[in-house]
């Protein structure tokens, strides 16, 4: 648990009864928040037409994030590459790194975060082009790169920032290519877990040292919720828990209130799968949660963890993330 860095993800989600606008004052709360405590970064998520998720204009919620905060990092978690031309990611990027040195950090995922149809009708054409993530990546890195490693399109707001890159993924594939060009890993175990101890293992065994790292460096994407008592903690994971229901049967409603029994909201088939894409989440009391972080880092040994949750009520959610950096800070 040495050092361990502790960082915050957001998908933005529309809790019921919010407008849209409150939404957006929710999530800059909560950026302020993590800025109170020292997190290392916050970052913001990119997802398409999900009514309970706002997180579409990734890049906008991000400036507006960084003019309301003051020191923290902000990032994209992340920018899916198939959406978007490379060159337009380095303009917008660069921009924001320009208004805020050394505040800004790109995470670049490969899928669309979204649906197939909407994946198509945001490229405007009917190619997939997910299997060009590699070469996407690599023309960022040129954009954000010296003068002389330019070709004839520049992003001249780009050029000579170095921003910090990440590669994102929830597959073994993303890990080949973050340890090919020595870049940070970002599993996201928050909804996808399955994979995680082996991509992690791949990551390490063929990383290549780069300009930007000389060893690995690992972050996972959790949910955690941690309240006074596990009875707590469990009846407010209760609306992570219908969030993931709605990805499940297709019902998406905007994030609900906790409930105190689940069993009238899923079928067997449902629970099951929930509970497969929430498997690394830590929920409980603080000596709970301690538990389940000093289990987790035997195995995975991350060098930051990267937490989300979607607790309804704001002020329990803003305790829960105080305490769970309390926790990791007295472990490491």
């Amino acid at each position: 648990m040495s050092n361990t860095a502790v960082s915050m993800l957001n998908l933005v989600p529309l809790r019921e009864g919010q407008t849209h606008r409150q939404a957006f004052e929710s999530m800059i709360r909560l950026a302020q928040h993590a800025e109170s405590l020292n997190y290392a970064r916050y970052w913001i998520a990119e997802h398409h037409n999900m009514p309970n998720i706002l997180s579409s204009a990734t890049q906008l919620l991000i400036g507006h994030t960084l003019a309301q905060t003051k020191s923290i990092r902000v990032g994209s978690g992340g920018v899916m590459l198939p959406n978007h031309s490379p060159l337009q990611v380095a303009e917008q990027y660069g921009t924001l790194a320009t208004l805020y040195p050394n505040r800004v950090d790109l995470g670049l995922g490969r899928a669309p975060g979204t649906d197939p149809r909407t994946a198509m009708a945001l490229r405007r054409g009917n190619q997939d082009v997910s299997l060009n993530f590699p070469d996407d990546v690599e023309e960022l890195q040129r954009y954000f790169g010296d003068a002389d490693k330019q070709g004839y399109a520049k992003a001249y707001l780009a050029m000579g920032k170095h921003l910090p890159l990440y590669i994102l993924g929830s597959s073994t594939e993303s890990a080949f290519l973050a340890a090919a060009k020595g870049l940070p890993y970002v599993f996201a175990a928050h909804f996808a877990p399955r994979l995680l101890e082996t991509a992690v293992q791949i990551y390490r065994q063929q990383f290549q040292p780069s300009d930007v790292l000389d060893k690995p460096k690992v972050i996972v994407g959790i949910n955690a919720v941690v309240a006074e008592t596990d009875e707590e903690a469990t009846f407010l994971s209760t609306s992570q828990e219908q969030q993931f229901l709605g990805v499940v049967n297709g019902r998406m409603r905007p994030l609900q209130p906790p409930v105190q029994d689940m069993s009238a909201l899923w079928t067997a088939s449902e629970e099951f799968a929930v509970r497969q894409m929430l498997a690394a989440s830590m929920v409980g009391c603080k000596e709970t949660v301690a538990q389940h972080i000093e289990s987790f880092q035997r195995v995975i040994r991350a060098d930051e963890l990267m937490v989300t949750n979607y607790v309804y009520d704001e002020i329990k959610q803003a305790q829960s993330f105080a305490w769970f950096k309390e926790i990791v800070d007295s472990l490491s």
